[in-house]
């Protein structure tokens, strides 16, 4: 895909993610509003603020988030030789492939079975609120196949994917 097409869908996703944000804080300002100015507290803010809050964090987690900006834990990795990175890293992108793959038909069964739950205040559908986790689930099997495929290259970085070491400028 064209680095340009890749960029518009990333700039995509962040103004999705951006949208988002402003329902939850616009729905927050609404509640606080009615509920102390004019005494009048309504449960369906709440219900759009956490609604939102999900598909932000697991959308912004599958299309916001860049793969040097994720959280790692690599204190026994950053200490080990290239080698022995790069073997780690394609064990944890297997596993993280496999594991999201089995994970897949039983999350998808259960966000399925959610079509007849509704939620309270506003009517949603329950399977339509937790699809966003059924795209995050392929996101993430889908970034641990590019990162597998990088580690498997003959000339792949060797850090694995865990970010890089600040530089001695």
């Amino acid at each position: 895909m064209p680095r340009r097409t890749l960029l518009s869908l990333h700039r995509f996703a962040e103004a999705v993610a951006a949208a988002l944000l402003a329902v939850i804080f616009i729905a927050f300002i609404v509640q606080i509003t009615l509920r102390y100015v004019f005494s009048w507290p309504v449960g369906w803010t709440t219900e759009v603020s956490l609604a939102a809050w999900l598909w932000l964090v697991l959308w912004g987690a599958a299309f916001v988030l860049k793969d040097e900006e994720e959280i790692r834990f690599d204190i026994v990795s950053a200490n080990a030789g290239p080698r022995t990175r790069r073997a780690m890293g394609t064990v944890a992108a297997l596993s993280v492939i496999v594991l999201f793959g089995m994970s897949l038909p039983a999350a998808y069964a259960y966000v399925s079975f959610m079509k007849v739950e509704r939620s309270s205040y506003m009517g949603i559908r329950m399977d339509a609120l937790y699809a966003i986790y059924l795209v995050f689930a392929v996101a993430v099997i889908a970034r641990s196949l590019r990162q597998l495929v990088r580690l498997l290259r003959p000339r792949a970085p060797v850090d694995g994917g865990s970010p890089a070491a600040p530089s001695a400028s």
